[in-house]
């Protein structure tokens, strides 16, 4: 016979409810206004995708592009093909920054248009897509912790979204977004939109732009060289086509 104490289950409510009774919509974003760091405007237009070669899935290779690079397993020994999780990203934000990996300690790469579902079951399109996973118009960097409100809060990915469009002067036109970016154009509920953020276009900066500097503008310059270099000399599993695709988008030159 149960006791009874042990008769009714431990009920809890979804965890996001809980939190918004104690934390408002425009507390998180005071957090992330005041803690973001954005590439500057003059920087996305210098070089807008910085990893054209890879995407999110994409299978990484060793020695020019001429042999896959295996991950294998201490447990059980088994090989298998490496995939490209976010460190390409990563790397595009962070030299499009200034910064090292070194100097960017506990903070995170978080891609603005991506995934819109929290239960993470369906795939992320827009970072499988090589226009959009490495363009840094797509990306802020946030205080790790702070990343977690942008999986899984649709109403902080709207406000990212309007911030960087104003911003920047895009947004992603991936046809996956056609309806999210309809209601984006219609938006009218300001209240929890940081006072530092632009609501029109290219109205002003937000807390955390990164400046383009001379160090930026080298490395942006040698990512270029780095990508014709590949196109007639990487090995047979360069992704030649894909490349050009995403230059070509872009409008980028070599």
């Amino acid at each position: 016979m149960k006791r009874p104490d042990e008769a009714k289950l431990f009920e809890i409510e979804d965890g996001l409810e809980t939190l918004r009774k104690v934390m408002t919509l425009r507390d998180i974003m005071s957090l992330i206004e005041r803690t973001a760091l954005w590439v500057a405007p003059e920087t996305f237009h210098l070089l807008p995708v910085w990893y054209p070669e890879h995407a999110r899935r994409g299978l990484f290779y060793k020695k020019g592009w001429l042999e896959p690079q295996m991950n294998t397993s201490r447990a059980t020994g088994n090989a298998i093909h490496k995939g490209e999780c976010n460190v390409h990203a990563n790397k595009a934000i962070t030299q499009a920054l200034g910064l090292t990996k070194k100097l960017r300690t506990n903070w995170t790469c978080c891609h603005i248009w991506g995934l819109d579902d929290p239960t993470f079951q369906r795939s992320n399109l827009i970072a499988m897509d090589r226009r959009f996973f490495s363009c840094i118009a797509n990306m802020v960097l946030l205080p790790t912790p702070l990343k977690a409100f942008t999986d899984v809060m649709p109403e902080v990915k709207a406000l990212l979204r309007i911030c960087a469009h104003n911003l920047y002067g895009w947004r992603c036109d991936h046809e996956s977004l056609f309806t999210t970016n309809s209601a984006l154009d219609a938006w009218t509920d300001w209240d929890a939109y940081p006072e530092s953020w632009p609501r029109t276009l290219h109205e002003k900066l937000p807390l955390g732009v990164v400046p383009l500097t001379a160090r930026i503008r080298s490395r942006a310059k040698k990512r270029l060289a780095s990508i014709s270099h590949d196109l007639s000399s990487a090995g047979p599993n360069y992704p030649r086509d894909e490349v050009k695709d995403v230059l070509t988008y872009w409008k980028i030159a070599l």
